[in-house]
Formats: C-alpha cells, sequence, structure tokens
C-alpha cells in the first residue's frame, strides 16, 4: 500500500464540509507549501513543490484545487480534486510577473464554486504556513468578507487516523528502523555526520519511502545539545554520543526513530543521563491510554522527571502529533484541554541535555482502546559501538 483509496478522500471532505457549516463558515481555503503540505494533501492529495497550493472548500459544492501557474500539470496529475484553477498569488516565492500566462482570481474561483452564493466569513486552514501576499490579496478581493483563524476545524480530523493512514504509519516507521539497522552497521569514527545521513537516504529511498518525513539528523558530540539541528561536515570521533533520528514518508505520512548512540563505552556520567532518558521515554509510555486528559499526562510526566532529580535537564515534553507531519497537533503541555482518543498517534518525543552534550529517544504510538500499539521500538535500548 502506498497510497490512500479515492473514497477516503471523499469521506474527508465530507467530514471537513460538515465542520464548516457547524462553524458557521460559508467556506474554507485550505493553504499548504512544499514544507508544510498537511492541509492541501489531507483534502486533495496534492503535494506541491516549489509553488505553494490552495484547496477552496465551500461550506456545499465541489472543491477546488488551486495552483501556481508551472504546477498544473503537476497538479493534474496527482489530485483526487477535479477542478483545478491556477492563481498569480501561488505563482514561486521569488513573484515571477509570468506576463500573459491565463489565471484565475480568488472572486472568480469563489463566484464558479459557490454560484449564488455570497461570501460573508471565509475560514483559513494552515494559517501559519499563509503568506502575506496571499492574505492580503484575500482582503483585497473579498472586502467587507470575515477572515477567520479555523486551523482546529481540519486539526482535529487529522489527530485521529483512519485505518489505512495507520497502515502506511506502519510501513514509514518499519523503513526508518531498517534505515538506522544499515546506519548502524556502517557509522565509523572519522566519518562525517552528512555521510551517516547519506546511508539513510540510500536505504530510505531503495526500501520504498517517497521521501524524507524531515530534514534526518546526525549529530555528534556537543551539537547533540541541540534540539533542532542540521548534519553538519562534523566528524564524528571516538568517546562520544551521535544522536539520530531518521524518518522516512510513505504515502503521505511520516515517520521518525531517535536514538543516542555512544561510539565507545559509555562514560559514567553521560550514562546516567542517556539511562534515564530511556527510562523516562518508557514512563511516558506508560502514561498513554485513551480517555486521559493530554494536560494531567504532561503534568505527570513533568513532575515524575523532577521527582527523580532530573528537571534541570528538561526541555519539554513528553508527546506530539504525527501523521502527514512529523511534528504537527495536538502538543502535548500542562495547558492541553484535549483528550487521547483511540487511533490517535503520537510521536514520545523525550529530550533531555547536560552541560555538553544531550539525547533524543524518539518513537512512534498509535492510541489504543487500552495502552498503546508502538510502530517502533527496535532500538529502544543503550547502543555502545
Amino acid at each position: 500500500m502506498t497510497t490512500l483509496p479515492d473514497g477516503e478522500f471523499h469521506e474527508r471532505m465530507a467530514r471537513f464540509q460538515e465542520r464548516i457549516q457547524a462553524a458557521g463558515l460559508d467556506a474554507a481555503l485550505a493553504h499548504g507549501n512544499e514544507y508544510d503540505f498537511a492541509p492541501v494533501r489531507y483534502l486533495s492529495d496534492y503535494w506541491p513543490t516549489f509553488e505553494p497550493a490552495g484547496v477552496w472548500v465551500p461550506a456545499a459544492g465541489a472543491p477546488v484545487l488551486l495552483t501556481g501557474p508551472k504546477s498544473e500539470g503537476w497538479a493534474r496529475s496527482r489530485s483526487r480534486i477535479g477542478a483545478i484553477e491556477t492563481l498569480a498569488v501561488y505563482g514561486a516565492p521569488s513573484e515571477p510577473e509570468q506576463p500573459g500566462v491565463p489565471v484565475a482570481s480568488f472572486r472568480e474561483v469563489a463566484a464558479r464554486a459557490m454560484p449564488g452564493k455570497p461570501l460573508r466569513r471565509l475560514g483559513l486552514v494552515g494559517w501559519p504556513a499563509m503568506t502575506m501576499p496571499i492574505y492580503t490579496r484575500l482582503q483585497c478581493e473579498f472586502p467587507g468578507v470575515e477572515l477567520v483563524k479555523a486551523e482546529e476545524l481540519l486539526l482535529d480530523l487529522r489527530a485521529v487516523k483512519s485505518e489505512n493512514e495507520i497502515a502506511l504509519m506502519r510501513q514509514a516507521y518499519a523503513i526508518s528502523e531498517q534505515a538506522i539497522d544499515a546506519v548502524l552497521g556502517e557509522m565509523r569514527p572519522g566519518m562525517t555526520e552528512l555521510q551517516v545521513i547519506g546511508i539513510a537516504q540510500r536505504e530510505i529511498y531503495s526500501r520504498g519511502a517517497e521521501y524524507e518525513a524531515h530534514a534526518l539528523c546526525c549529530l555528534c558530540g556537543p551539537a547533540t545539545r541541540q534540539p533542532v539541528a542540521r548534519p553538519s561536515h562534523n566528524r564524528i570521533e571516538h568517546n562520544e554520543i551521535v544522536q539520530l533520528n531518521i524518518g522516512a514518508r510513505v504515502g503521505g505520512y511520516a515517520s521518525s526513530v531517535g536514538v543516542p548512540v555512544s561510539i565507545g563505552p559509555l562514560p559514567k556520567r553521560k550514562r546516567r543521563l542517556v539511562s534515564f532518558g530511556l527510562e523516562a521515554h518508557h514512563q511516558a509510555m506508560q502514561l498513554l491510554r485513551a480517555g486521559r486528559p493530554a494536560a494531567e499526562v504532561a503534568a505527570e510526566y513533568e513532575a515524575w522527571v523532577k521527582g527523580r532529580g532530573f528537571g534541570e535537564h528538561l526541555l519539554y515534553g513528553p508527546c506530539h502529533g504525527i501523521g502527514m507531519m512529523e511534528a504537527e497537533g495536538p502538543w502535548m503541555e500542562a495547558r492541553s484541554a484535549w483528550m487521547l482518543r483511540e487511533n490517535m498517534t503520537l510521536q514520545v518525543d523525550t529530550f533531555f541535555y547536560g552541560e555538553d552534550f544531550g539525547l533524543r529517544w524518539e518513537n512512534g504510538v498509535r492510541i489504543a482502546a487500552t495502552g498503546i500499539e508502538h510502530f517502533s521500538g527496535k532500538h529502544m535500548k543503550l547502543i555502545e559501538l
């Protein structure tokens, strides 16, 4: 299985339109780009590249996929939505003029998608990735129309996965673990972080993934203190920790497996924090089950870490959503107002840092009726090469 059936997209659209109507909106515009494509791909299966894209969804009636001038052919080859319109505002970020290319306006899209129906309230989904040119164009073309931030309308649908989505995620995690197996078999002192990533990329693509789920991570030595970074030409040395975070994407769905690896025996000081991180990783998983408030889980986890005397090493935790994006909502924090539901998929993300190194254990889980299903877990152990 490498993609979802048409029926699943039809069902998604119907449920999304029900939510648009319930929110008192006349239509919604879902926005996406090459980095955060999820709102667009979730509704249309179109995967924008280079140019951003949108999906115009009326409260009732057929949706329209919106693309830039260069992307129309690519969109027609992939989209599960039949109606496609090209807009200049969805062109490349460098804003080429492209004279002579026929384009539509938002007003024309609305008139064709909603004949005879007024537009008074328009919901905006993909708000964090929406650009100022698109937002100001909407303001210009729809004076008097209320533009409403409507992120939750789609995010809540995406949070609970179907059996098909879960099947794709299982495949993605399996490939990620296989890629880590290859890295552990070939990684040696003297290699650069980038060379290690090359091994992982080879395995990801050769095993059928469509792309990487995120910027693959191999960090060594002091660089492991950074929760977000990119691999570089730093060379791996004896007696240091190498942090791996490897994720494959299958059928639009992300995975990520994180494991700290010691090149040589772990010194006692580092072993203490790495071992505790693994214990905390297991503890977070034990707290997860359907029906629990997310805020309760987050608070209990933080109290447990502090009670063990490791509060100063904690930056965040314990989980966030995973699906089309490796790090997507809902986020699990002490102020979270959502409940864990069956078939939610979460990334258990356990990061701790010390004075000169850090570590992250990462694995995916599905919330089951009782407890969790592990998407990954093969490398949940201390690894010393």
